[in-house]
């Protein structure tokens, strides 16, 4: 199928910028994909090739190839490939930029091209990235989906190691999937989709444990999976503020001040983590508590 694809595409960007009608003989010859020693075998190609064409909405036209109205080729008439301008407003321009950007494949979001042919991006849409990165191997996600849904157990490679895994569920969080559920052995686990390869959906079942909670399975941020228990006092200035309570996550109560600061009380169960997030507000950031916390803080940033 991959080689129908390829030279149904090889076809059409020919006839798209050859600029003039060009004979069956001609693409035989010089399209990629045909090279055909018997001309019944051609023949029966370049039908079904222009006949999946037509399927998918691209007309061919036979013009005449010179003035005297001889010798007659295939064209992709003006108007017989480009959609129309779908006069979409800025709104749904906007809806279709984000719903692009939803999705990684292969680690990389969607390139800007297409929207621009759709006419551009409103100012008023920033750059930030809002993906789930579903790794090279796009159907895993699928296939995991199919494996919490039918509740079969999976095996897979993670870390250079196999595991046997009840699946329970799916969770995003942060631009990447996990999957929750516990290994066969009874341990709760939680992996990420694109570093699971191998993954095998077997024919056993299992039962998922009544009042499993996948969404508290995950951290809603990376400060608060740890071995310590800490509860920290944030302030955060009126600049960085509407950046910070996005990333705080759900755990985290916020105070927004007549200024337009907020003061944050969020878990800390990874100091190091957290600091290591504070670092990026530089002098618009400042631990009230606890005391043990700040001087970390204050540490780190003395030995910058």
């Amino acid at each position: 199928m991959s080689k129908v694809i390829e030279r149904i595409l090889n076809l059409l960007a020919f006839l798209l910028t050859v600029g003039r009608p060009v004979s069956a003989e001609e693409i035989r010859f010089t399209v990629a994909g045909y090279e055909q020693g018997e001309d019944e075998a051609f023949r029966r190609m370049f039908e079904r090739d222009k006949e999946l064409l037509r399927e998918l909405g691209i007309s061919l036209e036979m013009q005449a190839t010179d003035a005297f109205e001889v010798e007659y080729g295939y064209v992709v008439p003006e108007g017989g490939y480009e959609l129309p301008d779908p006069g979409l407003t800025d709104e749904e321009r906007a809806a279709l930029w984000l719903a692009a950007q939803a999705v990684r494949l292969g680690g990389q979001p969607s390139g800007p091209e297409a929207i621009f042919k759709l006419g551009g991006v409103p100012g008023s849409v920033g750059g930030e990235p809002l993906s789930a990165n579903l790794g090279e191997d796009v159907g895993l996600l699928g296939d995991l989906f199919a494996a919490v849904v039918e509740h079969r157990v999976a095996a897979f490679t993670y870390r250079d190691k196999a595991r046997q895994f009840k699946p329970y569920g799916l969770v995003h969080r942060r631009g990447h999937w996990y999957l929750v559920g516990e290994l066969v052995d009874g341990e709760a686990r939680a992996f990420r989709v694109e570093r699971i390869t191998d993954l095998t959906v077997g024919d056993a079942t299992f039962t998922r444990p009544p009042g499993f909670d996948v969404q508290r399975s995950i951290p809603d941020a990376p400060w608060e999976a740890g071995p310590d228990e800490m509860t920290a006092e944030v302030v955060f200035d009126a600049s960085v503020a509407w950046w910070a309570e996005r990333e705080l996550g759900a755990n985290a109560n916020v105070k927004k001040q007549p200024d337009g600061a907020i003061r944050a009380t969020l878990p800390v169960a990874h100091p190091d983590a957290f600091i290591g997030w504070m670092l990026g507000f530089v002098d618009e950031a400042e631990i009230v508590s606890p005391p043990e916390l700040r001087q970390r803080l204050l540490d780190q940033v003395g030995a910058r």
